[in-house]
């Protein structure tokens, strides 16, 4: 089976780096003409030339600043006034960490304009494009929290619940336009937002940050953290014409962390 992506384009969220570039990486690779999108443009002026290298293509980048949500919803809109997307990969950096007691009201209202309102503003303006084509396809990336609450997560498990629980409604209404809307509920994999959370959870409770990596590898089946090009593997497929069929899903890649069915 090779995904063949050479007359689709994909905007991809937080693609700076990460699971993000990830993503955007894979995407390019199956042939899709790419635009990135992230507040970094130094990273992005270098990641569209290691694409066009990589596959000959010329990518595209737009800079834009996720927790300025009405700047962000403008940028958003003037893009999709002269472009449109086949392929939607939603996608945010992450609020700050924090357990339920710590965080406050504006705290939360922060994460919902971050994970929330970014989210149903960019799809609402990329599903008019793919209203006209008949085709698209939207994908979300949260997380396994929203299963199974992660510690010292409580904004991130609150918001992206919410985002799953919307893209499964828009999957219900979006499906007689032949555009698919899934979530991916991301475990744990080896990235700098990884990295900077075990850092913090290793500082508040006073051991090294090996050891908490230690951990958290011991609690997947696995016994290993993923890393990020199997996570671009998994999107890659979702976009493609094998997965036309699939639609409104929540779909968990973590070596089998959850413990749900």
């Amino acid at each position: 089976m090779k995904i063949n992506l050479k007359s689709k384009k994909a905007l991809v969220g937080g693609s700076s780096k990460g699971l993000g570039y990830a993503v955007a990486k894979q995407l390019a690779i199956c042939g899709a003409h790419v635009t990135l999108v992230s507040r970094n443009e130094s990273l992005l002026k270098s990641n569209i030339l290691e694409l066009k290298e990589l596959t000959g293509i010329k990518h595209d980048y737009l800079v834009v600043d996720y927790d300025n949500n009405l700047e962000y919803k403008k940028i958003i809109n003037k893009f999709f006034s002269k472009n449109s997307v086949d392929i939607l990969i939603n996608n945010t950096q992450g609020p700050p960490a924090g357990d339920v007691l710590s965080v406050s009201e504006v705290d939360y209202e922060n994460s919902f304009n971050l994970l929330f309102q970014n989210t149903v503003n960019t799809s609402m303006a990329a599903i008019r494009g793919m209203k006209k084509k008949n085709w698209g396809r939207i994908i979300n990336m949260t997380s396994v929290s929203v299963k199974e609450p992660l510690a010292y997560l409580a904004l991130s498990n609150t918001i992206r619940s919410a985002v799953t629980s919307w893209g499964k409604t828009l999957s219900i209404e979006s499906g007689k336009n032949n555009i698919t809307v899934n979530n991916i509920l991301t475990g744990f994999f080896n990235t700098k937002r990884l990295n900077q959370l075990n850092s913090e959870k290793a500082k508040k409770f006073n051991i090294k940050i090996e050891d908490v990596f230690n951990k958290m590898s011991e609690m997947v089946p696995l016994k290993r953290i993923g890393e990020p090009e199997e996570f671009g593997y998994l999107v890659a497929f979702l976009s493609s014409e094998f997965a036309n069929y699939i639609n409104g899903a929540n779909i968990p890649i973590d070596g089998g962390l959850l413990k749900s069915m």
